[in-house]
């Protein structure tokens, strides 16, 4: 990789973001009281959906030949 462009970054941040969601809800199951995991969990949602359109909309347009 030559160097960080939004999309390299959306990547990261959509990653990391469903890897904190499964690590909540993983907590959650194994019965570790969290009080604010509904909180982490839309936080990481809202990650995800903004990562995901950042991967989507900078795509550079493919060059017909």
């Amino acid at each position: 990789m030559s160097d960080w462009d939004i999309t390299s970054i959306g990547l990261v941040l959509i990653g990391s973001s469903i890897t904190a969601a499964g690590i909540i809800i993983a907590a959650i199951i194994l019965g570790i009281s969290i009080t604010i995991a509904p909180f982490l969990l839309l936080t990481t949602a809202v990650l995800v959906v903004l990562s995901a359109m950042l991967i989507l909309f900078n795509r550079e347009p493919e060059q017909q030949t």
